[in-house]
């Protein structure tokens, strides 16, 4: 008997070290990651030049420190719009397939980009923002496309992914943003025409657009549909037809027609979803923040920085950021496991958010000089660790799907609310600032004291993930 015993110990063992990572189907992967890049383009394309272009409106009334009220609006306005149509757009995706729903995000998001730049008033801005978050489903359908091209073996490595293309577009975003604002000012030569004096943003609007423009033809001749007709076909059957047989003579079964929501609503979901939501919050109330304080003038408590320079520092930003997880997320995932990677970003915000004031004390006292740019470097690295915290929590996110059959629901429902938080955050970073500026709230600094308390809310809920990701749900019978 424990011959027996030892044998299928040594067996299981061997089966073990046997067992090798699938490869990654990096030619897709590498189309859907190109896709996804249409979100934070669009989202972070404007944040180098939005606070001068709320300026240039005149609706401010010549008061700088209320730019935050409305610049914020206007960067909240496309997650808000995004939240009520993302769910939709995943759900729509589950039934007709990946490709199409993806497709018309980029199409729809680089017209509304186009329209951005041509607006003239406020509230054109406002339509062509609202617009570009209706029609961009992307980031939910994307990572259910990365679900389905991955399985257990390989899903850290492909989800690692994820933050490489945010970072790509991040870098790509504000260095568009940022280069090609007011073009007649900085390149006279080729862009001194009269319409590009009256639409002085059109031109970062534009490169904007065309790359999303150009990421869509790759995806329509070489993306590959990942949800099998098939199964679609299934979906589509009205609950009278439950009893009908397709064409490959397998039963159809009740288990086959589109998952009610709330069947989503299980434990891993929930808890996977909250933390997603709770880091984006954080997120997208730094990157709102961050050109604001570069932007405004350092007696109103930022570093007076120039478009262009704001561009460049989040441009570069967003390579570094690109080079960090490449070389090491995978590794600092492996060492420390998906809890601690996500605890060490949601703890970074802290020291973050307190580094701001410390930049604009010292640029009151000498001006913005060597130490005032080392804190920059420090801020961006500790931005780089926030950003592992993604991948992390995408891990756990995809894993927390009670079946494969609700993928597409469950990215959907995730993206809906982090889409709602970032619909909030922008606006409430911006105008946090400008309230505490006006007021002159403990120096004007209570709202970098304010977010740190925020940050520190979150680690209290960041601990309610499991040590290692939920276990992987492979069945679709199961519900």
């Amino acid at each position: 008997m424990n011959d027996n015993h030892s044998v299928n110990e040594e067996t299981a063992l061997l089966a073990r070290a046997k067992k090798q990572p699938t490869p990654l189907p990096k030619v897709q992967i590498g189309i859907a990651l190109l896709l996804q890049l249409s979100e934070p383009i669009a989202s972070q394309s404007i944040y180098p030049y939005i606070n001068q272009l709320v300026s240039e409106l005149d609706i401010t009334g010549g008061d700088k420190r209320k730019v935050g009220y409305y610049a914020g609006l206007i960067e909240s306005l496309f997650y808000l719009t995004e939240a009520i149509a993302v769910m939709q757009w995943s759900r729509l995706s589950d039934h007709v397939g990946r490709k199409p729903v993806l497709l018309i995000g980029s199409v729809g998001t680089s017209a509304s980009i186009l329209l951005f730049g041509l607006s003239r008033t406020f509230w054109t801005l406002v339509i062509s923002r609202c617009l570009c978050g209706l029609l961009n489903g992307n980031s939910g359908v994307t990572k259910s496309m990365l679900g389905e091209l991955t399985d257990s073996s390989n899903r850290v490595k492909g989800f690692s992914l994820v933050p490489i293309a945010w970072a790509a577009g991040t870098t790509l975003g504000p260095l568009m943003g940022g280069t090609f604002a007011r073009p007649h000012e900085r390149f006279p030569q080729v862009f001194g025409g009269q319409f590009w004096q009256e639409y002085p943003y059109f031109l970062p609007c534009l490169a904007a657009s065309s790359f999303i423009c150009a990421s869509s033809i790759i995806a329509l001749l070489f993306l590959k549909e990942t949800v099998p007709k098939r199964i679609r076909d299934r979906r589509h059957l009205s609950p009278a037809s439950e009893s009908a047989t397709p064409d490959d003579g397998s039963p159809v079964c009740s288990h086959n027609r589109p998952p009610p929501l709330r069947n989503l609503l299980v434990y891993p979901v929930i808890i996977s979803i909250s933390n997603y939501m709770a880091l984006a919050f954080l997120d997208t109330m730094l990157y709102a923040l961050l050109p604001l304080f570069f932007a405004m003038p350092i007696h109103i408590g930022g570093l007076g920085f120039k478009p262009h320079t704001i561009g460049y520092v989040m441009g570069l930003y967003g390579v570094s950021n690109g080079v960090f997880q490449i070389l090491f997320f995978p590794r600092i995932v492996q060492h420390f496991g998906e809890r601690h990677t996500f605890l060490g970003g949601i703890v970074s915000f802290m020291p973050i958010f307190l580094l701001f004031p410390v930049m604009n004390s010292i640029a009151q006292r000498s001006g913005v000089n060597l130490v005032v740019w080392l804190i920059i470097v420090v801020l961006v690295f500790l931005m780089m660790f926030v950003e592992m915290a993604f991948g992390c929590i995408f891990l756990y996110v995809t894993a927390s799907s009670p079946s494969k059959r609700y993928l597409g629901a469950t990215n959907g429902l995730a993206q809906m609310g982090v889409s709602l938080t970032r619909a909030v955050g922008p606006a409430l970073a911006t105008s946090l600032f400008s309230f505490s500026v006006e007021r002159n709230m403990l120096g004007g600094y209570a709202v970098h004291v304010s977010l740190f308390c925020i940050s520190c809310l979150a680690i209290f809920l960041a601990v309610l993930l499991p040590e290692k990701v939920w276990e992987e749900q492979d069945d679709d019978n199961s519900d």
